[in-house]
């Protein structure tokens, strides 16, 4: 199998890293592999074929600090960055980074990113593209009616934050 590039650095830890670092491999690829140094002695900085050091006061702070993964990305001769999930997975500034650093993204493109990360603009664009979703009552529709529409859905309901942060 042709792959589009030969090695991938992987900006996350733990079970996930392990995984793309085995699917990498198993696809003929280099694995790279950033890490926190709470993280030396992990499996996924084991298994690497490079393990690359990135530093921050917390190992979150350096997961998150797209900047610097960019880097020595770049500088490990990666060509591409998979962010797993969390981190940096669902941030389009970094996945516009990266590209704009002239590599790849492995995940959604920057504006998918940005669409689903909005509940509201992500629910219209699935129902005018034909598929069903859950009835809603929406407060920016119109604020004044919001509590008789949420009411007219029935019980029980589930209220969210359109732009995160989970259920209420």
């Amino acid at each position: 199998m042709t792959t589009p590039f030969k090695s991938i650095l992987v900006a996350n830890r733990g079970e996930i890293a392990v995984r793309i670092l085995r699917t990498a491999k198993a696809l003929g690829m280099r694995g790279l592999v950033a890490f926190h140094a709470a993280d030396r002695k992990t499996p996924a900085v084991e298994m690497a074929d490079e393990a690359i050091e990135i530093t921050g006061p917390t190992p979150v702070a350096a997961y998150l600090d797209g900047a610097q993964i960019i880097a020595k990305a770049k500088a490990a001769g990666a060509q591409a960055i998979h962010p797993g999930y969390g981190f940096l997975s669902e941030n389009a500034g970094f996945a516009r980074a990266v590209a704009q650093a002239g590599l790849v993204f492995i995940g959604p493109d920057p504006e998918s990113i940005d669409l689903m990360g909005d509940k509201v603009r992500a629910r219209n664009f699935v129902q005018q593209n034909g598929f069903p979703v859950a009835p809603s009552a929406i407060e920016d529709d119109d604020p004044e009616t919001f509590v008789a529409r949420a009411r007219a859905i029935g019980a029980p309901i589930l209220i969210k934050p359109s732009a995160g942060g989970g259920g209420k």
